[in-house]
């Protein structure tokens, strides 16, 4: 019969579990200024369609206005 022996994981190990979190931590947090500033420009944008524009797209003024004016953090 084999022995199973558990073995606590070293020091270097932990410490790349660190540094691979706060790497982590830091992409997602690019990733959500990424999202936000698309957000922005693309609510700019939409605010300055013409009525023929939106409705091209199949927006009113009052769909477009309201998208426009959601804060850059709500989808």
């Amino acid at each position: 019969m084999a022995a199973i022996h558990w073995q606590q994981p070293c020091y270097r190990a932990r410490q790349h579990n660190a540094v691979q979190a706060l790497s982590d931590a830091g992409h997602h947090l690019v990733a959500t200024a990424r999202e936000w500033r698309r957000r922005i420009r693309e609510r700019g944008e939409l605010s300055a369609l013409d009525d023929r524009m939106l409705k091209d797209i199949g927006l009113t003024r009052a769909d477009a206005e309201f998208l426009s004016n959601k804060p850059f953090w709500r989808e």
